[in-house]
C-alpha cells in the first residue's frame, strides 16, 4: 500500500504568495511589484510559513499508521493487534560435531560452542547443550548465527566447518544442512502491512479475554467474569457484581444476551451463565485500643466496622480470591487498633475455575462478629 503524505495543509508557495500580496495590497493601500522590497519581505516571510506548513504535514502524518514512520509508528502500533515491530531473526543450520573415536562415556558439547566458515567470518553458536553419546562418533546440533539478518542465510551444506571453541576429543566440525531462517527487522511497509493483517487475527473462536470483555460491557456494577470451558465447545460464564453480589438473573440473562450474540459467540461454543460456588466464612475478631491513641473510642469503633464492611466487599467481588483472615488484620490495623485475635475466618484456599472442570468459587460471610477488647497499654 502506498505511503504517500498525506497534506493536511497547502504548501504552494507561489499560492501563498499571493496571497500574503493580497492581503498585504488591501491593508496598505500599495501595490506590490515584482521585484520591490514588499515582494522581497513578502516571499521571506512565506518562505518561513512554508517550513512551517510543511512541519505540520510531517506532523500530521506521524499521527497516520499508513505514513509514519520508524518510532513514530512503532508508538501507533499499540492500537493494533499485532503490536511490536519484528525484530532482526538469526538463521539457522544444523552443524554435525565429530569426535575422533567412540568414548565409553557420552562427550559434551557446551552451549556456546562456536563454529565459522572460512570467508566471511560469521560466527555460528549451539544453543544448548549436547552430547555424542557412548559408542557414537558425532551429534548432530543445530546452531544460531550471532549476527542477526539475512546475511546468515544460503550457506551451503559443509561450508560451515572451521571449529572456534575446542570441545574434548574433537575431530571434525560441518554444516549438513543450509542455513536459512534469518530476516531483517521489519521495514516501515512491511510493519505497516503486518499491523493490517493483524487485525484478522482478533479471533471470536473463544479467547478468554474476549468473554470478559462483552461480559462487562453490560453493566459497570460487574465486578468480576469468568469463563470456563469445563468440556471443549462448551463455555460457562460466573459473574460479580460491585457490591459483594452474584448477578441477579436479569443480569444473567444479559450478559448471556451480549455473549451469546452471533458476532461474538463461536459458531462452536454453547454459552451458558452460571453462579458460582460460595464458600461461607464467619468473621469473629476482638480488637484492642491503646491508651495513647490520639482518636477517640468511638471514632475508632466507626473505623473499624468501616474495615469490617470493606472486607467483607473485597472478598466477594472477586471470583477464586481466597479466603485471607491477613487482610482482615491490616484493615483493623489501618483503623486504630491496637491490636487484634482474629478467630475466624482462616486462610482457605479458593477454587478460581483455572483447572478444567471446576466451578469458580467466591466466599461470603455469613456471621459477624465484632468485639472491642478495651484498652491495653503500649
Amino acid at each position: 500500500m502506498p505511503r504517500s503524505d498525506y497534506q493536511f495543509v497547502s504548501t504552494d508557495a507561489e499560492e501563498l504568495v499571493s496571497d500574503l500580496v493580497s492581503v498585504y495590497e488591501e491593508m496598505s493601500g500599495i501595490v506590490v511589484h515584482p521585484a520591490s522590497p514588499e515582494m522581497l519581505f513578502i516571499r521571506w516571510v512565506a518562505s518561513v510559513l512554508i517550513q512551517q506548513r510543511a512541519l505540520i504535514n510531517f506532523t500530521g502524518n506521524q499521527n497516520i499508521p499508513a505514513r509514519a514512520e520508524d518510532e513514530n509508528l512503532d508508538a501507533l502500533a499499540e492500537l493494533f493487534y499485532a503490536q511490536e515491530r519484528p525484530a532482526a531473526t538469526p538463521a539457522v543450520c544444523t552443524v554435525r560435531f565429530s569426535i575422533s573415536e567412540e568414548q565409553s562415556n557420552a562427550v559434551l558439547i557446551p552451549a556456546g560452542t562456536r563454529v565459522t566458515d572460512n570467508d566471511t567470518g560469521l560466527i555460528w553458536y549451539t544453543r544448548e547443550d549436547a552430547y555424542v553419546l557412548a559408542g557414537q562418533t558425532y551429534a548432530d546440533v543445530q546452531v544460531q548465527c550471532e549476527t542477526p539478518g539475512e546475511v546468515g542465510n544460503g550457506y551451503a551444506e559443509g561450508t560451515i566447518n572451521v571449529l572456534v571453541d575446542i570441545y574434548d576429543y574433537y575431530d571434525t566440525v560441518s554444516n549438513i544442512t543450509a542455513s536459512g531462517g534469518g530476516s531483517d527487522e521489519a521495514t516501515d511497509e512491511e510493519f505497516y502491512e503486518l499491523l493490517r493483517a493483524s487485525q484478522d487475527a482478533y479471533s471470536v473462536a473463544g479467547p478468554r479475554g474476549a468473554y470478559i470483555y462483552h461480559a462487562k460491557r453490560v453493566s459497570t456494577a460487574i465486578a468480576d467474569v469468568i469463563p470456563t470451558t469445563p468440556t471443549p465447545g462448551v463455555v460457562k460464564l460466573y459473574v460479580m457484581m460491585e457490591d459483594g453480589t452474584i448477578a441477579n438473573e436479569e443480569t444473567k440473562r444479559m450478559v448471556l444476551a451480549a455473549c451469546n450474540d452471533e458476532t461474538v459467540r463461536p459458531l462452536t461454543d454453547v454459552v451458558s451463565v452460571e453462579d458460582p460456588d460460595t464458600v461461607k466464612y464467619n468473621i469473629d475478631v476482638t480488637y484492642y485500643l491503646s491508651r495513647s491513641s490520639g482518636a477517640s473510642a468511638s471514632e475508632i469503633q466507626a473505623a473499624v466496622e468501616e474495615a469490617v464492611k470493606k472486607y467483607r466487599l473485597w472478598q466477594a467481588t472477586s471470583l477464586g480470591r481466597d479466603i485471607n483472615p491477613s487482610y482482615l488484620i491490616q484493615l483493623l490495623m489501618e483503623a486504630g487498633v491496637k491490636r487484634v485475635v482474629v478467630r475466624e475466618p482462616t486462610f482457605t484456599v479458593l477454587k478460581d475455575g483455572s483447572v478444567e472442570g471446576d466451578v469458580p468459587q467466591v466466599g461470603t460471610c455469613e456471621k459477624e462478629t465484632v468485639t472491642n477488647g478495651g484498652y491495653e497499654d503500649e
